[in-house]
């Protein structure tokens, strides 16, 4: 089931030192579906998901968010 409100573990702190007072004021997110499976384990989801990180580079802080797996 996919939660329309779950975005992964963020850092409030970390995403905030992106923006302005005021761009934090107004703004929008964006959520796209990467994958999903109905039968995948934990651990298979985990291992996904670190391999998306890895792909799209999301954990070097000048491109993502993402702090594990580290650089």
């Amino acid at each position: 089931m996919i939660l329309i409100n779950y975005f992964g573990s963020v850092s409030s702190k970390l995403i905030a030192k992106d923006f302005t007072r005021e761009q934090r004021r107004d703004f929008t997110i964006r959520k796209e579906i990467l994958w999903e499976s109905n039968t995948a384990t934990d651990k298979e989801v985990n291992v996904k998901e670190a391999e998306y990180i890895r792909y799209y580079q999301s954990n070097y802080p000048s491109i993502g968010y993402n702090q594990l797996p580290k650089v």
